[in-house]
């Protein structure tokens, strides 16, 4: 397990290109200023001791250096020390849908970033639960396992959009089916959250939910939308905005099915919370999900982890060392070897 200590300055990485950009157009400059003084084979007989290449390899080493100096000031740590580490709560699986449908913007900015929202508030108020995420369309896929590590939650959910799911539709069932096998043998008192709008058109979201509580494990959802709909935009590459239409040439309007999650919830134990432009519904539900006895879950985890800049450090001054010895001259035994012969 890796960690870094100063993660602010991974943007000093870019210097790296900057250098490299002014260093090509220093070298441009350079030959155009020297077709300027004569053509050259005459410069280089006039600059007898000139080298083209050990200019480009002191840069070079300037540049390792730079790479290993910023590595050094970044910190990385190596985990060196693993521990169980006991704390109380449950394992939760979120299930969110990534349908184009999610894009509908009856919930501003749209149902899809709003639902990304409260789940990051969500996390924010976990303590000692266990979190994984499971994105779904017309397939469902398990984006992340359960953890502890709820800055890496936050990271996954936020590469989420719908193009991360390639086939569209809407399979709840198969959502709440691998929610229900990723949980594992453990004993631990469980809990799905589905956040979608309810648009299932792929299998039987009722059964899966109704087999997920026969094995002990509560199924919650969130409706995301207004029962009047909304059109699906699209977006060009200018960004301009069009919407999705059917066959018929019709606008396609996208509805809160309500009662199918209603159901879900129903089937699942769990209970039902309808989104709004004031508030998701995850409140509610989490408010449900605390009064689920909490068991001591033991996970590990590295506790101790040793610093590396001292490596980093010294290998950026190994490289401005060589940088200092390298001289931009040719040495006179290198001027004596002719490797083209004449």
């Amino acid at each position: 397990m890796i960690q870094f200590e100063h993660k602010e300055f991974f943007w000093a990485y870019l210097l790296l290109l900057f250098f490299v950009l002014i260093y090509w157009l220093f070298r441009s400059w350079k030959k155009r200023a020297s077709k300027q003084f004569g053509e050259k084979a005459l410069v280089d007989r006039l600059v007898k001791h000139r080298s083209d290449t050990r200019p480009a390899l002191r840069f070079l080493l300037l540049l390792f250096a730079l790479f290993f100096l910023i590595t050094g000031i970044i910190d990385p740590k190596v985990g060196s020390k693993v521990e169980t580490v006991k704390r109380k709560g449950i394992d939760l699986y979120i299930a969110l849908d990534v349908s184009n449908s999610m894009l509908a913007e009856d919930i501003k900015p749209n149902r899809l970033s709003r639902a990304k929202m409260a789940i990051s508030n969500l996390i924010d108020k976990l303590d000692g639960d266990r979190i994984g995420l499971i994105v779904f369309a017309g397939r469902a896929y398990n984006l992340l396992p359960l953890t502890t590590d709820y800055s890496a939650a936050k990271l996954f959910l936020s590469s989420v959009d719908t193009k991360i799911v390639p086939v569209q539709g809407t399979a709840i069932g198969s959502a709440i089916n691998m929610a229900v096998s990723s949980f594992g043998k453990d004993k631990h008192n469980k809990a799905i959250i589905v956040i979608t709008d309810g648009g299932n058109n792929q299998d039987n979201p009722v059964q899966a939910a109704k087999m997920a509580a026969e094995k002990g494990i509560k199924v919650f959802t969130i409706g995301m939308g207004l029962p009047q709909g909304a059109p699906i935009p699209i977006y060009d590459a200018q960004g301009n905005r069009t919407f999705l239409k059917d066959r018929q040439g019709k606008v396609v309007i996208t509805k809160l099915n309500e009662q199918m999650l209603q159901e879900i919830a129903s089937a699942g134990d769990g209970a039902y919370a309808r989104a709004n432009n004031a508030s998701v519904g995850l409140s509610e539900i989490l408010k449900k999900l605390n009064r689920i006895q909490k068991k001591e879950l033991a996970t590990k985890q590295f506790t101790d982890y040793d610093h590396h800049f001292q490596l980093f450090l010294a290998i950026a001054f190994f490289f401005l060392v060589l940088e200092l010895l390298l001289v931009e001259r040719k040495s006179k035994w290198a001027e004596k070897i002719d490797f083209f012969g004449k």
